[in-house]
């Protein structure tokens, strides 16, 4: 699968990164290195633990990740989740965090099937 292939795949906005990154050769490496990116585990573990700073600190992150690699499909749910923990708020996460997982499931399948 090609880089254009998998963004389409996994809902992401190929078009946008390309003109940031100007070749599809950059985009492939810091697609890549999305696969050792533990922002994700660090929201999890902080949901888990019911420890909001954590918690946001793995989301705000994640949010960037995704908004620099143009993963609109991960970056708007996100962005919903970091906008209720940045408040202090852990009510509603669960649900928040239940989207997120599906669409970082969605992300690393798609990534994981290039070339």
């Amino acid at each position: 699968m090609t880089i254009q292939e998998c963004d389409k795949k996994m809902g992401a906005d190929y078009q946008e990164v390309l003109g940031r990154l100007h070749n599809e050769a950059m985009i492939g490496r810091f697609v890549r290195m999305f696969l050792q990116d533990d922002s994700f585990q660090i929201l999890e573990d902080g949901l888990r633990r019911g420890d909001v700073k954590e918690a946001f600190r793995g989301a705000h992150t994640l949010k960037g990740v995704c908004q620099n690699l143009g993963f609109s499909n991960l970056y708007a749910p996100a962005y919903t989740l970091t906008e209720t923990l940045r408040a202090g708020q852990l009510e509603g996460t669960q649900e928040q965090f239940a989207k997120v997982a599906e669409q970082y499931q969605c992300t690393m399948d798609a990534i994981r099937a290039l070339d």
